[in-house]
């Protein structure tokens, strides 16, 4: 009777034959997208790059894998994962693959690997570098929620009737998303693109594979890891996300974390007193600006010329930039007091004055909305009332005078008719979180809770830059040298504060944008 229980279970189960544990899933390897020049300049690309790209975007292969929608059910209804490989340049002493995200969720992988090869070509010499786009997103299978509009846009404070509004938008909208394709949208979870990203390891033929994510691809490796400990080679994980997905506890963290980094802001600022005028200390600059977002919230200012409108809350999310934006920070401020319009003043009409060009045909999608909402919400174990959230907000208001009104006043996954869906997080393999000390998008207390809860070993980086790891040279060399031997550094560096107040150059783009 036990035998036969177990044996019901699968708990034993008999040897496969050999031909069936010989077979693997098959990438249908197919003719990459054609770019057009407009394309890859609209992506970020500058001319003098464009030779670089098509040249490793020829090494490219493309490729579409079949996987399950549901791995609980896998002879069910099927969907693909669309994924590139840019095969390491040493192939004598090729150390296996590497699948690359840059974040979201929702977010296209798919042309990362050039982008990484680009930035620092060692990355690709001992690597065939793996791109994707996760189910829901770009070249997979696509998800879009039918239904739904937007809610009430604040003009000025919020006030607590525009908010239940906006929760009651936001409520139906999620509820017409939700049960449009619950089938598919409900199968758009970290654990599945995990699962999916082990079924094109086992493609690829690899025995184990490497990881390296960003943000959101930063939980994506710790479900990977926790999922197929023994499948994983090593792994780094830049800007590292929270260990428990709680949109609540999301927006609270980051919001103590963008107003503690914007005290260095007022602190950058009070020591440039004679540029800005806004006070020789922190506490004045601080001060200040708190009046200046009144002002604003009181007051709205149109610049007719650009069609711009700012208000206070404008206020509050330009004094959350991190460091590289400081100097224009500072200086739209300073050009805000006692501004009246209709003309905006020289730096914000050089910022916001150029409309963005026209988006033209064939670019892939980097960002998918319905995918973003979706992995967040099947997820979120956090409180999810409109008395939760606004209360939260109104408390947030209070403690960050100058940044909290650019934080959220209702829970993003309110309504949402999917059940939550959890994955226990353990230890495996070789694993690296690299977390930075100053920024707001992933604090660094999430670094030291994923080490907690999964292990590694924790690189501290001295910025407040999202996904710096991958853009400063000196950094990425040190995650190109843990790929190639597993030795791990302490610190990296990062991207310094700036020590001018000079107005930088907006004309170098980057493709890379981690999330």
């Amino acid at each position: 009777m036990i035998l036969r229980t177990l044996l019901t279970l699968g708990l034993l189960a008999a040897p496969a034959p050999a031909a069936a544990a010989a077979e693997r899933p098959a990438i249908a390897w197919q003719e990459c997208p054609a770019y057009s020049d407009d394309v890859l300049r609209w992506m970020g690309l500058d001319d003098q790059r464009l030779p670089e790209f098509r040249k490793l975007f020829g090494r490219t292969e493309c490729g579409t894998l079949t996987v399950p929608q549901n791995y609980a059910d896998p002879g069910g209804k099927q969907i693909t994962i669309a994924l590139t490989r840019l095969r390491a340049a040493d192939q004598e002493h090729r150390l296996g693959s590497l699948a690359v995200n840059p974040g979201g969720p929702g977010g296209s992988g798919y042309l990362m690997p050039i982008e990484l090869a680009m930035t620092d070509a060692r990355l690709n010499a001992r690597y065939d570098l793996i791109g994707f786009d996760p189910r829901g997103v770009g070249y997979s299978t696509k998800a879009k929620c039918t239904g739904g509009r937007p809610g009430p846009e604040p003009t000025g404070p919020v006030s607590e009737e525009l908010a239940r509004k906006v929760y009651d938008q936001t409520v139906e909208n999620n509820r017409a998303c939700g049960q449009s394709d619950p089938g598919f949208i409900g199968q758009l979870t970290t654990a599945n693109v995990a699962r999916d990203i082990d079924r094109v390891r086992a493609a690829l033929g690899e025995s184990k594979i490497s990881f390296l994510g960003v943000s959101w691809g930063t939980w994506l490796g710790t479900v990977l890891r926790s999922l197929f400990p023994t499948k994983v080679h090593r792994m780094w994980l830049d800007s590292v996300a929270l260990p428990v997905p709680r949109m609540d506890v999301f927006t609270e963290v980051r919001a103590m974390a963008t107003d503690r980094d914007f005290q260095r802001m007022a602190r950058w600022i009070a020591d440039r007193d004679d540029v800005y005028g806004f006070g020789t200390t922190k506490a004045q600059v601080v001060s200040a600006l708190t009046d200046l977002r009144k002002a604003y919230d009181a007051k709205p200012v149109t610049f007719t010329d650009i069609g711009l409108t700012v208000t206070g809350p404008m206020i509050a999310e330009a004094a959350g930039q991190p460091s590289p934006g400081w100097p224009e920070v500072a200086q739209v401020l300073k050009e805000l007091v006692g501004a009246t319009g209709p003309t905006a003043p020289p730096t914000i009409k050089r910022l916001f004055g150029d409309r963005p060009p026209p988006t033209p045909a064939g670019v892939p999608e980097r960002q998918n909305q319905t995918a973003n909402v979706a992995f967040f919400c099947n997820e979120d174990q956090g409180a999810r009332t409109f008395d939760s959230a606004w209360n939260a907000y109104r408390e947030r208001l209070a403690r960050y005078p100058v940044t909290g009104e650019a934080t959220a006043f209702f829970p993003a996954c309110a309504g949402w008719p999917l059940p939550v869906q959890t994955t226990r997080l353990r230890p495996g393999g070789s694993l690296v979180l690299s977390g930075h000390l100053h920024e707001s998008p992933s604090p660094y207390e999430w670094t030291l809770e994923t080490r907690a809860a999964v292990g590694g070993h924790v690189v501290t980086v001295d910025d407040d830059v999202h996904g710096s790891a991958l853009r400063v040279p000196g950094c990425l060399a040190k995650v190109v040298g843990y790929f190639e031997t597993g030795q791990v550094t302490a610190t990296c560096p990062g991207v310094p504060a700036p020590t001018s107040t000079e107005l930088p150059d907006r004309s170098e783009l980057s493709m890379t944008a981690p999330r």
